[in-house]
């Protein structure tokens, strides 16, 4: 993989927001949520699709914290717009572990 530039990585608007519903995406190739993700006041709440149900139950996911990248263009999977990318580990066996603050702060903090 090369090396990117500080001015590459500044670029890239990743936020913290809370998951307000997360839902079964039944339309979905691959087991996935549709999640609604508040990022603040500045941003709102945005919709992504995200493939995590191999840790992670609907019902234990709202009220989470989540890292987002928000100035992605939207993206057209199945029959929703994914308006932002939620960042995760994706381990050997193919799940994926969520980024998340290790403390509670406020909705739409940039990370610096």
């Amino acid at each position: 993989m090369g090396t990117i530039s500080w001015q590459d990585f500044e670029q890239v608007d990743l936020r913290v927001g809370t998951i307000v519903t997360a839902e079964e995406f039944v339309e979905a190739r691959c087991p996935a949520y549709i999640l609604h993700v508040d990022f603040g006041g500045d941003i709102g709440v945005l919709k992504s699709s995200a493939q995590i149900t191999d840790l992670y139950q609907s019902e234990d996911l709202v009220g989470q914290q989540v890292i987002g990248v928000v100035n992605l263009p939207s993206k057209q999977i199945g029959p929703i717009q994914s308006q932002c990318l939620i960042t995760g580990f994706s381990q050997a066996d193919g799940s994926v572990v969520l980024i998340q603050p290790e403390r509670l702060i406020a909705n739409g903090l940039k990370l610096v």
